[in-house]
This record gives C-alpha cells, sequence and structure tokens, in this order.
C-alpha cells in the first residue's frame, strides 16, 4: 500500500488505540482512524478495508496478531473467537465493566455537556457508571439455534453463526452463556438429527427441513421450553413428519437435566427469510408456557413473548429503574413498550394505576394473564403501536416509563410524548447510540437529564443496558 494511499482491500496492521460503542476499535494507519469491529483496545491486528465513505474507514477483522494486555484467562469453549458472541470472554469481569463504562460514558458526553444544570448536582455526577450482573456465566434464559453446517456439504451443525458469515454454523454446545441444560439439549438434538440424516434448510435452494431450535428455561423455577422450528417439506427416505416427532419426544424426555422440560412444540416456518416466524406450532408435549419468577412476581412466558434475557440481571436494572422514579404512590404511570409488562407489574403494587402499551399482541395477551396471575388489579394493557395508541389516550400520566427496542422511539412518537409535560421520565435502553440520539430530542423539549446508569446483562459480550432519568425543566 503506498503511503497516504488507502483503497478497499488494501491490508492494515497495527494496534487497536481505543474501543468506542457499539465495539468499534480504532487504528491509526498513516494518521487516518480505521474502525476495526471485534476488538479489545491494545490488541495488534490484521484488517482489510470494506469501506470508505464520508471520510470514514472501516476495515474487517482478518487475525489479531498479538494480544491485548487486557486478556488475562483463556477462552472457556471451543467456539472462541470465531463465533463472536463472547468477545471479552478473555477479559477479567472487572476489565470489561470498565470498558463498557467507559464507551458509554464518553458516547452519552456531548448530551450531558448540554444538559441545562442540574440543582445540587455536577455534570461528572450525572453519569453514575456500571452495575454488574448477579451471574457471570450461564445466565441467559433463551437462545436461538440455528441447523446449517460449518463448512459447505459439511456434516450437519446446530449452534450460531460464524462471525461475518451468512452461511456457517458452528455447533454450541459447551457456550458458557447458558445454562448446562441447554448444551445437553444441543447436543441430543444435534445427535437425533445427524443420526437419521435429516437435512437443513439451504438458504439458496430453499430446500431442506431443519430450520431452528428455540429453548428458554427459567432461572427461577428451572422450567424449560424447547420450540423446533421447520418448515412444512417432505422428509427424505418416505419418513413422516409425525415418526420424526415422535422419536424426536421420546430422545428429550429422556435426557438427564437440572431443570424439567414443561413443553415441546413443533414451529413450522415456510418463510424464506433467516428468520423465527411462527406459521404454526403445535404443541407435541406439556404446555406452550413456562413460569419464570422476577422480583417476588410469576411470569407466564411463551415461545416467542419478549423476557430480558438475564433474568437475575433484570432483577438488579429494573431495581435500578425503581430507582430512578422515585416515589409512585398514587400515581398513574405509562409503560410504554412494556413487552410481557414486566416493569408494569413491578411498579403496580405502589402506584394508583399502570397503563403498558405494546405492538406484539402475544405480548400483551400474556401481560394481562399475567397481571391477572399476580393479583394486579390496576394494570391495564394497550395492544397496538405507541406512535398510534398514544394519540387515543386521554388521560394524562404523571411519570413515563420507557423500554423501546433497539432503534428506539419512533421519530414522531417523540414529540407526543414529551407533550404530556410530566415531571419525570424513565428511560431503559438496550442500543445507547438510539439513546444518545433521543436524549437530544428530550433536551430541546424542555427535559434535562438528572441521572445516568449501566447494567451489564450481557457478560462477555459488548452489550449494555443503560437506564437515565430525565426531569422537565421549570418554566419549560
Amino acid at each position: 500500500m503506498a503511503e497516504g494511499v488507502m483503497k478497499k482491500g488494501d491490508i492494515v496492521e497495527g494496534k487497536i488505540e481505543r474501543v468506542t460503542f457499539p465495539n468499534k476499535g480504532h487504528l491509526r494507519v498513516d494518521d487516518r482512524d480505521v474502525i476495526v469491529k471485534n476488538t479489545i483496545p491494545g490488541q495488534r491486528v490484521r484488517a482489510r478495508i470494506h469501506k470508505k465513505k464520508a471520510g470514514r474507514t472501516e476495515a474487517q477483522l482478518l487475525e489479531v496478531t498479538e494480544k491485548s494486555r487486557l486478556e488475562k484467562r483463556p477462552p472457556l469453549c471451543r467456539n472462541f473467537p470465531s463465533c463472536g458472541g463472547c468477545l471479552y470472554q478473555t477479559m477479567e469481569y472487572e476489565d470489561q465493566l470498565k470498558l463498557k463504562e467507559d464507551e458509554i460514558r464518553e458516547l452519552l458526553a456531548p448530551a450531558v455537556s448540554m444538559n441545562p444544570p442540574v440543582p445540587g448536582k455536577r455534570a461528572e455526577d450525572i453519569f453514575e457508571g456500571i452495575l454488574p450482573s448477579p451471574d457471570e456465566y450461564g445466565y441467559r434464559n433463551k437462545m436461538e439455534y440455528a441447523f446449517g453446517n460449518a463448512v459447505k456439504d459439511g456434516p450437519l451443525t446446530l449452534g450460531l453463526h460464524r462471525k461475518n458469515s451468512t452461511y456457517d454454523i458452528l455447533t454450541a454446545d459447551d457456550c458458557i452463556l447458558v445454562h448446562p441444560d441447554f448444551n445437553a439439549i444441543v447436543k441430543c438434538v444435534l445427535d437425533f438429527f445427524r443420526e437419521r440424516g435429516i437435512p437443513h434448510f439451504h438458504k439458496v435452494t430453499h430446500e431442506g427441513w431443519l430450520r431452528h431450535l428455540l429453548v428458554r428455561r427459567a432461572a427461577k423455577t428451572g422450567e424449560i421450553l424447547v420450540d423446533l422450528v421447520t418448515t412444512s417439506q417432505d422428509l427424505p427416505d418416505g419418513e413422516t413428519e409425525n415418526e420424526v416427532l415422535c422419536v424426536f419426544l421420546e430422545r428429550l424426555q429422556a435426557l438427564d437435566l437440572k431443570g424439567t422440560i414443561v413443553g415441546i412444540l413443533h414451529t413450522v416456518n415456510d418463510s424464506v427469510a433467516d428468520v423465527i416466524r411462527n406459521d404454526r406450532t403445535d404443541l407435541l408435549f406439556g404446555r406452550e408456557y413456562f413460569f419464570e419468577q422476577l422480583l417476588g412476581l410469576s411470569f407466564r412466558i411463551t415461545p416467542f413473548s419478549f423476557f430480558q434475557t438475564n433474568t437475575r440481571g433484570a432483577e438488579v436494572l429494573y431495581r435500578t429503574a425503581m430507582d430512578f422514579l422515585g416515589d409512585v404512590r398514587g400515581k398513574t404511570v405509562y409503560d410504554l413498550y412494556t413487552g410481557t409488562g414486566t416493569i408494569a407489574q413491578v411498579l403496580a403494587p405502589v402506584a394508583k394505576e399502570v397503563v403498558g402499551v405494546e405492538i406484539v399482541d402475544e405480548a400483551v395477551g400474556a401481560a394481562r394473564e399475567n397481571a391477572a396471575a399476580n393479583g394486579l388489579a390496576n394494570c391495564s394493557f394497550i395492544a397496538g403501536d405507541v406512535l398510534k395508541v398514544l394519540d387515543d389516550l386521554t388521560e394524562k400520566p404523571d411519570v413515563i416509563v420507557l423500554d423501546p427496542p433497539r432503534d428506539g422511539i419512533h421519530p414522531k412518537a417523540l414529540p407526543k410524548i414529551i407533550a404530556y409535560g410530566v415531571d419525570r421520565i424513565v428511560y431503559i435502553s438496550c442500543k445507547p447510540t438510539s439513546l444518545a440520539r433521543d436524549l437530544e430530542a428530550f433536551r430541546e423539549g424542555g427535559y434535562r437529564i438528572e441521572r445516568i446508569r449501566c447494567v451489564d446483562l450481557f457478560v462477555n459480550t459488548q452489550h449494555v443496558e443503560t437506564v437515565a432519568l430525565m426531569s422537565r425543566v421549570e418554566g419549560k
């Protein structure tokens, strides 16, 4: 590569000087900043330039030629680093927390710097650091595995996508993020379908039967739900779907697990898109839901309903949200993007009324059933898009909780939320870049940031939850 000239396809080498959210490693090449994702500060890397536009240069990581001093422990699963799911597993947990805290502090610094003064508080004290997950390993309560192969025409695999690959699937039967019951189920299912020679769904030919395996396990109750996702295509060698599913059921039920399988389902998905879509679901055994407990409440969870993937971490997250909200006795709370109504039901015992809004019908149904089972008569849930539902809600809330999807709040919904003029808004974000963008709109709408705190629900990965408290500025 000629000095001062950089083009697509060029190979660059050097040391990652720093990392900004979301996991963007910064490499200096000829006094230019090159972004290399999936890296750790201090690593020396080789990367290939693959994107150049508007003064921004990005490169794809090819290899780590020298480890960072932050990598103090060996990898704990055979797929590292090819999987890409546990980018930080070679780092001590304290170092992971520090890295995430520094990233979010830097990301939100512009919003904090433009913040109207908070009485009695210095600007640097608004960011309150990061709270750790109670569990460093085995914390995930949900996994969506894909069937495929690790190499073209190779043996059947069941697990997760290889990093930067659309097609390659790495078998994940020793994953450190899940309870050992998950890994035992993956091994059992993979062995079963390998023995029978049943093909996976090919993304190019759109032929094959096996698509995904969805496993959910409650951290508190140990109840397990297993959902096999296939196409409706014919099976090879004259086998019938019923014959295969009957033996599949027997193999799963024979497993010696710490938890208990309470439901086994079969979902049919004939979409060509690589997503789990429910065209039809049949119950093969037990029930189509399991129960989990969170902050003293019980939640009935179905295969596709939203529930935080780290149960004990979610308790830390929701306690933080409650702390930020303060006293809600006698107050009406709007919980927008409520999911299965978890936050709404946590707040209901002390609030006057809680109204949850959620676009997914199944989640709303689960929220209503859970509220009734928990004896919470002051919770109501509305199915619909927040953008549209707010037009029909006439009662003014006293406080608002926001827990939007990764893309944040719809730009047209923001003015409607701000127009309520409530004293306090708590925003829970799983994608801090969306939070950073939306904070600007709230500031322009007359709000200031009072408190920000991160909660780590995704140990060994680059993701993190962030909670922000906003208050209305008097006279705005």
